[in-house]
């Protein structure tokens, strides 16, 4: 069974905590990683990007010229691609970029990216994440003692306004909940700092 060091705010070792295998031991596989990581940012797009065609821009009902005779190019209408301010050829349009994967496939990409975090030592356990205040000064100094100052994402067991919005206003630092974690930001994260009720949550919703 992996084992992880369980720090305090303070970032003093204060016990050993083991992890569940099922959840924070397996083989991390990036190719399944890799697919859940493009399902998300594929589900994030909005799809709203539209461009005109020949159709829809305004002008060009006339023929320009006669067909023969003239020593130009044969033209239909001055809205046709090749002109200035024509309509555009096979341009974007609305649409929805949003596709699903198997559960098995989300699971064990989750799996992974908790699993390579304790591999490289990139998943800090705390025994508990707790502010008297809504104190962003308290938080850096927390990210700080943990060593974890660059991008890092904090996990939470249960809203804690206070935490929440403690972190809101710092560069790089990212709050979630254990029924809203999702494998990119873990992946997009230096850091991954958990507080040690939310690892029980966790082992018990993956496991």
């Amino acid at each position: 069974m992996p084992k992880v060091n369980v720090y305090d705010m303070a970032g003093k070792v204060v016990s050993e905590m083991e992890l569940s295998e099922a959840v924070f031991g397996v083989t991390p596989n990036p190719a399944v990683v890799h697919q859940v990581v493009v399902n998300y940012l594929a589900n994030q797009r909005q799809g709203t990007q539209s461009t005109l065609t020949r159709t829809e821009v305004s002008g060009g009902g006339k023929k320009p010229w006669r067909q023969k005779g003239t020593g130009h190019a044969r033209q239909g209408s001055i809205r046709a691609p090749q002109w200035r301010k024509g309509g555009i050829a096979l341009g974007p349009k609305p649409r929805d970029y949003s596709y699903s994967l198997n559960k098995k496939v989300r699971r064990l990409a989750i799996k992974s990216v908790f699993s390579d975090k304790v591999l490289t030592g990139d998943m800090i356990v705390v025994d508990s994440i707790a502010l008297d205040g809504f104190k962003t000064k308290a938080m850096v100094g927390m990210l700080k003692a943990l060593g974890a100052e660059k991008k890092a994402l904090i996990l939470m067991p249960e809203v804690n306004e206070q935490v929440i919005k403690s972190a809101a206003n710092i560069p790089g630092v990212k709050t979630a909940l254990v029924n809203t974690i999702n494998v990119y930001d873990i992946v997009n994260c230096d850091k991954f700092i958990v507080a040690k009720d939310a690892v029980a949550k966790l082992e018990e919703v993956y496991a």
